[in-house]
């Protein structure tokens, strides 16, 4: 079987981990346990998880000339990730700076750099020139008309389109017109709506005509048909340690299901076992399974 080829035009960050048991208030300063430097950015997130699956990763972005982005560049290689249509720029690479609690939940605060440097020309190309490709994956941590032109180009090629709304930022009626899948978390879901994705009626007349999920944490996540019909898959108990890049383990899996030809509802149900694991452990993609922990997941 050849293998399902997925593109994500995206971000790619360097992230900056401190780990406290609580998290300072204005004007205090706390001891914490741990400080980490990991990869991260939700778009390198998503392409590294969708490559643990099996899937053939492209990577569409940009990085600094910096040893941030040499690191990456380098992390991209050893996974295994198509790494054609990533650049280097003037700009150094991005960054998030992270601080996780005894909870395990996180507070970050992102400085794209690099990121917000792709070229429109670039993604279109890269869509363009792909061979065998079936899903885009695209998040916002990068300017939103890269995204458009992106979508817009794999629409033409009758590819499918993921968009995960995250960080939140108003999303364009353009960018929703060729997204087929739009797939926020509870937070995300009540900025885009304004209401809670706890209420049925809410999740009903979301987006109608198209495909959507929204994710709900330990809760698990709700597929909505393009009919407005709901499927609800649970999360299995763990013990969260770290919630950083989660969400993006998720849409990566969730994107190599549908590639591979699974229905959307295995897909969806994969996409959450995977995401559960990561949060049992420290880190964004070091908190990932590999491709033979996967296998036993599915």
């Amino acid at each position: 079987m050849s293998k399902s080829v997925i593109a994500v035009v995206g971000s790619a960050m360097m992230d900056l981990t401190a780990y406290a048991d609580t998290l300072p208030e204005a004007g205090q300063t706390l001891l914490g346990q741990l400080f980490t430097t990991g990869f991260g950015g939700k778009g390198a997130n998503q392409a590294v998880i969708a490559a643990h699956c099996g899937a053939d990763v492209h990577f569409i972005g940009k990085l600094g000339r910096d040893l941030f982005g040499d690191s990456i560049a380098a992390n991209f290689s050893t996974v295994g990730i198509n790494t054609d249509s990533l650049e280097r720029g003037e700009n150094p690479t991005g960054v998030a700076h992270i601080w996780v609690d005894g909870h395990g939940e996180n507070r970050i605060i992102i400085i794209p750099g690099a990121n917000h440097d792709i070229e429109i020309s670039q993604a279109k190309k890269a869509i363009q020139s792909i061979p065998d490709l079936s899903v885009v994956i695209a998040q916002c941590e990068i300017k939103q008309d890269v995204t458009l032109a992106a979508f817009t180009a794999a629409k033409a090629r009758g590819c499918t389109t993921i968009l995960n709304p995250a960080p939140f930022e108003a999303v364009s009626d353009e960018l929703l017109s060729v997204t087929d899948w739009l797939i926020p978390n509870e937070t995300e879901f009540k900025a885009l709506t304004q209401t809670d994705a706890h209420d049925e009626k809410n999740l009903v007349s979301f987006r109608v005509g198209k495909c959507s999920i929204v994710t709900l944490g330990s809760q698990g996540a709700v597929l909505i048909s393009a009919k407005g019909e709901l499927t609800r898959v649970s999360a299995p108990p763990v013990k969260a340690v770290d919630t950083t890049g989660a969400g993006d383990a998720f849409v990566g899996t969730f994107a190599f299901g549908l590639a591979s030809g699974m229905s959307e509802e295995n897909a969806m149900a994969l996409g959450i076992k995977v995401a559960s694991f990561s949060v049992t452990r420290k880190g964004a993609q070091s908190s990932y399974p590999s491709q033979a922990e996967i296998k036993t997941l599915s």
